[in-house]
């Protein structure tokens, strides 16, 4: 147990402390540009081409206002078009650009390169058992 262990022993805070390890991990692999979230709703929009906002939101389980300027971002950024559904004009469907799929290519293995970056220290029986416990967490 480090020192900082012992006066902040807290879960809460050793997840912040792991989520800025990400972050940093992130940047230094990865890219400083791209965001994990933004990586993440491009790869979900790889797999459910035509997804609504609402939809990318749910599926990275971030609010409304959220996933709007997640989305216009990656828009701006080329990445993602985003258009009017001509069924239900309140309702925003997005797809990957050509740009996008190519972003997401490319950063594909450089995201794998921070899975390893963040677990190397563990047995591969406990990254399980540290994503159980996480979706433990999550799920209550």
């Amino acid at each position: 147990m480090t020192g900082l262990d012992a006066v902040l022993p807290h879960t809460g805070s050793l997840i912040r402390r792991a989520q800025q390890r990400h972050a940093a991990e992130w940047a230094r692999l990865v890219s400083p540009t791209i965001t994990s979230v933004q990586y993440a709703a491009l790869a979900i929009l790889a797999d459910r081409p035509g997804a609504s906002q609402r939809e990318l939101g749910d599926a990275l389980e971030v609010d409304r206002s959220t996933i709007a300027d997640l989305a216009a971002r990656l828009e701006r950024h080329g990445l993602v078009a985003r258009a009017q559904d001509k069924a239900d004009r309140r309702r925003y469907v997005l797809a990957l650009t050509s740009a996008g799929l190519d972003e997401l290519q490319r950063l594909r293995p450089r995201a794998d390169l921070v899975e390893q970056a963040m677990t190397r220290s563990l047995t591969a029986a406990e990254v399980a058992e540290l994503r159980r416990l996480l979706h433990g967490l999550l799920d209550a």
